[in-house]
């Protein structure tokens, strides 16, 4: 059967499959193929589908779903069901949901929630919305080290429905002080008699409440753990951290660096508003503009020696285009060596010395052969030694570009993907032209 047979095959369902079957059917599939089908098919179908769904999985609709879409699925409900949908969905969702909502849509849903659920998304929305207590779940399963193996399991027997993960158990004390943790394979292979406290592992690696969301997603991919605790300074258990928080969050990073190494908001999508392209990228096409009169005005100061031998303007362009894809593959490995932490206080001269060596022999290479194109150009050796010194020269700097801006930007707690691309081209565009023009500008003679 063809990937589009078996979506036919489930929408038929969910349009006109009886209560029972669908119920039945939902236990095996995933929200993610639900959720192609609505967007895929018109508004009749839209709403006919979800009303059909069960509450519960309504609510793992919502989480899948973009958070600009999140309200558009919970709206078409009743409000008995929207009461019903939010119950089901956890703190943390709650709060996805909250943060992509306008005012009168806010209170809407504030006053559809239990008293208990409110005041878990109130605290959420406390904590900035990039750290670790911004995307934590409040829900989270916490074990006395005095109960026994035995009773343990009849507690979790007890609130199957209610957690969150069960991959580990946290060990705290009454009070949430966080003590320990202990894996579900250790639990259930240990004798019924044994003390929680003779099986907990106290070396637990927690989370900082307030540690940024990309540190955040260091620590899991280092450590390759599916559920990890945060805690307060304290070490007071507020919630935990689940992997597929994580994969999001590395999915919006990337997705952030990107956009900003080309100069545009994070926030941009290609589905948005006209109005919304033009904010994110207007303001940086302002500094690139601010940047060129920059580089133009040095092409502006050796007019003169441009007027005499003419054919440097067409050379130009290549030593600075050649200056700039030097310092951008430089900026590249750089920023993205930042952002996944690899590169730190302990290795960054070993770093600096790598990309100083990659200056100098691509710029080399590269120089040679601009010097034997300048020479068949021209006709003449000083004016392929021009050439190639030059572009030497501009390699070298824009690769040490590459790798200080960025660093003196994160310095100044400046975003180095946002920023680094305009300064690096910059570099690139005004010492480039100050090069090639200055050389021949000092062996003027030899050229005419």
């Amino acid at each position: 059967m063809t990937p589009e047979e078996s979506k036919n095959l489930l929408r038929e369902l969910l349009l006109k499959g009886s209560s029972e079957e669908l119920n039945h059917e939902l236990e095996h599939i995933h929200p993610a193929d639900i959720l192609e089908i609505l967007h895929e098919d018109d508004d009749a179908n839209f709403e006919t589908i979800l009303k059909r769904l069960p509450e519960s999985f309504v609510a793992d609709l919502i989480d899948e779903e973009d958070e600009e879409e999140k309200y558009e699925i919970l709206k078409v409900l009743s409000d008995y069901q929207q009461s019903e949908v939010l119950k089901e969905m956890s703190s943390d969702e709650l709060t996805d949901l909250v943060g992509s909502l306008e005012d009168e849509e806010l209170d809407d849903v504030l006053n559809k929630m239990s008293d208990e659920d409110r005041e878990d998304v109130k605290q959420l929305l406390a904590y900035d919305p990039d750290t670790a207590g911004g995307i934590m779940a409040t829900e989270f399963i916490a074990i006395w080290e005095n109960k026994t193996v035995k009773k343990t399991l009849e507690y979790l027997q007890s609130i199957k429905e209610e957690m969150e993960s069960s991959y580990y158990l946290f060990v705290t004390d009454r009070n949430f002080i966080l003590k320990g943790v202990i894996s579900l394979r250790e639990l259930v292979s240990t004798p019924f008699d044994t003390l929680i406290s003779e099986i907990t592992n106290p070396h637990v690696i927690s989370i900082d409440v307030n540690m940024d969301q990309e540190e955040v997603a260091h620590k899991f991919e280092k450590y390759g753990f599916v559920t990890m605790p945060v805690v307060d300074e304290t070490n007071k258990m507020l919630g935990i951290v689940t992997v597929d928080d994580i994969v999001q969050i590395i999915q919006d990073e990337n997705t952030e660096d990107i956009h900003q190494l080309g100069g545009v908001s994070g926030e941009e999508r290609v589905d948005g508003t006209l109005a919304e392209s033009i904010r994110s990228r207007l303001p940086w096409l302002m500094v690139n503009l601010l940047t060129a009169i920059l580089a133009a005005s040095v092409v502006g100061a050796f007019e003169g020696t441009i007027s005499q031998v003419v054919a440097l303007a067409t050379i130009m362009p290549i030593v600075t285009g050649m200056g700039g894809n030097a310092g951008t593959q430089s900026l590249t490995i750089i920023v993205r060596g930042i952002a996944l932490g690899e590169l730190t206080g302990d290795n960054a001269r070993r770093i600096l010395f790598k990309e100083l060596g990659v200056g100098l022999i691509t710029g080399v290479v590269i120089g040679l052969l601009m010097c034997i194109i300048g020479l068949i150009f021209q006709g003449k050796m000083i004016f392929g030694l021009v050439c190639g010194v030059a572009m030497f020269l501009n390699m070298v700097a824009a690769t040490m570009a590459g790798y200080f801006v960025p660093l003196l930007l994160k310095k100044m707690h400046v975003d180095p993907a946002l920023a680094s691309a305009v300064f690096v081209t910059t570099v690139t565009d005004v010492l480039g032209f100050f090069f090639f023009l200055g050389l021949a500008t000092m062996f003027l003679p030899y050229l005419l």
